[in-house]
């Protein structure tokens, strides 16, 4: 359990923080700048949550994905490959299968009673959509880091399965509470080019 006696140590003045595996990195460093990013995606989803509430399911599902959100922070702060890291990382919290399964599953159920598209739309609609219409760019925006990041050094491949999946449920889901789909504004390809 995590406990936090003091909010500032000092130890960050210098420009450099801490991983889970005890290295000091730079705060500019790629593995920070996404789990920095999945951290903002978590609290798009909390402003999101204001407009939830209404719907204990969908709101505890965004609940789990913001649970889901800080043990993919963790993952993405013990890095896996060398040695030393290695062994720090043997008890590390990981994304699992599961949580990839989970969202999976949620997907298929809101999709199952929504209209299928004839059009991209735009990010908006109701303002729970709207919400999670930007917690999804910013997913996305992680994801671009951890794949980069995976292109380096080793990457939990369960976690970069998770941050995939994650913005497609929250489209669908935006999706969902746009009434199905009948509030999503539809984009018009060249409508203003005259």
């Amino acid at each position: 359990m995590v406990e936090l006696n003091r909010i500032y140590t000092r130890g960050g003045d210098a420009g450099e923080t801490s991983l889970g595996s005890g290295d000091r990195i730079a705060k500019h460093d790629l593995r920070v700048a996404a789990y920095g990013t999945v951290d903002e995606a978590n609290a798009a989803l909390g402003l999101a949550r204001l407009y939830t509430r209404e719907d204990p399911d969908i709101d505890d599902m965004l609940s789990r994905i913001q649970n889901d959100l800080f043990d993919l922070g963790a993952d993405l702060c013990t890095p896996e490959g060398d040695a030393r890291a290695a062994r720090k990382s043997e008890g590390a919290l990981r994304i699992v299968p599961e949580q990839v399964d989970r969202l999976e599953q949620e997907i298929d159920g809101l999709n199952e009673h929504i209209a299928a598209l004839t059009s991209f739309i735009l990010p908006g609609g109701t303002a729970a959509a709207a919400h999670l219409h930007m917690a999804r760019t910013i997913a996305r925006r992680a994801e671009r880091l951890m794949t980069e990041l995976a292109s380096r050094e080793d990457v939990n491949p369960h976690a970069l399965k998770y941050i995939n999946r994650l913005s497609d449920h929250l489209f669908v889901l935006g999706r969902h509470l746009n009434d199905g789909g009948q509030a999503d504004v539809l984009w018009k390809p060249g409508q203003n080019r005259s």
